[in-house]
């Protein structure tokens, strides 16, 4: 099989594509045909060298959708649709960025979809983050109102979607107007132009914000939303 393999931290030439055995599952682990993946900047940073746990060489990679070829175990059946992410993937072992690759089951998720799988394979941990992020972070409720900062982002278009299925009030920033009908189209109920000053504009429409998801900077919190954040 082809594998794209780091030996050592640095530039993107460091990533070699190399033909490898395939490799095979052991207990508790499944092998799956990789269909696609998203490429996410941990693994930019693990490939210069900022992930000091990580030992090369590896195959990096967290993420990415499937099939699955073998299961020793017999609870994945062959061919059967697959998603995988995090769990110490390509980082403590080797990761998606191959045409197979090992995986332990306490990762890997089953799904249907007729989606393309160059949809399906950006998914896995963009929704991972955004559930995170509104449930396990902010423990959003119903009839809150949730700021978004950078909403066209793809995470902050996918947190608009989730928290409005939740019956939460959103309201969303971009510093380009010509997206504002996007965000709109997405679900977003209020539209704010991020000029510098969100918190004057908060306060001039009288909106009070429950929680607010950053998707610009942690930095640019304090001093932007001033008294406006319960």
């Amino acid at each position: 099989m082809k594998a794209v393999v780091l030996y050592e931290a640095g530039s993107p030439e460091h990533l070699c594509l190399e033909e490898r055995e395939m490799p095979s599952p052991e207990e508790n682990q499944v092998l799956i045909k990789v269909k696609a993946f998203g490429l996410n900047r941990s693994e930019i940073m693990t490939r210069k060298g900022l992930s000091p746990d990580v030992h090369f060489p590896r195959v990096l990679g967290i993420e990415c959708v499937g099939e699955i070829i073998e299961d020793p175990s017999g609870e994945f059946k062959k061919g059967q649709k697959v998603a995988a992410f995090m769990g110490g993937m390509g980082r403590d072992f080797d990761g998606s960025y191959a045409e197979y690759a090992v995986l332990p089951k306490s990762i890997i998720s089953t799904f249907e979809s007729n989606l393309p799988w160059e949809i399906l394979g950006a998914l896995p941990e963009m929704f991972q983050t955004v559930f995170g992020s509104l449930h396990l972070a902010l423990k959003i409720k119903k009839e809150e109102t949730l700021l978004i900062r950078g909403g066209t982002s793809s995470i902050g278009l996918l947190a608009a979607q989730l928290a409005k299925s939740e019956g939460v009030k959103v309201v969303s920033t971009t510093r380009n107007i010509n997206k504002k009908e996007l965000l709109l189209e997405n679900g977003v109920d209020l539209v704010v132009i991020d000029d510098g000053n969100i918190s004057q504009q908060i306060e001039d429409q009288q909106i009070k914000i429950d929680k607010v998801l950053e998707l610009v900077g942690n930095f640019y919190i304090e001093g932007l939303f001033g008294n406006n954040l319960s």
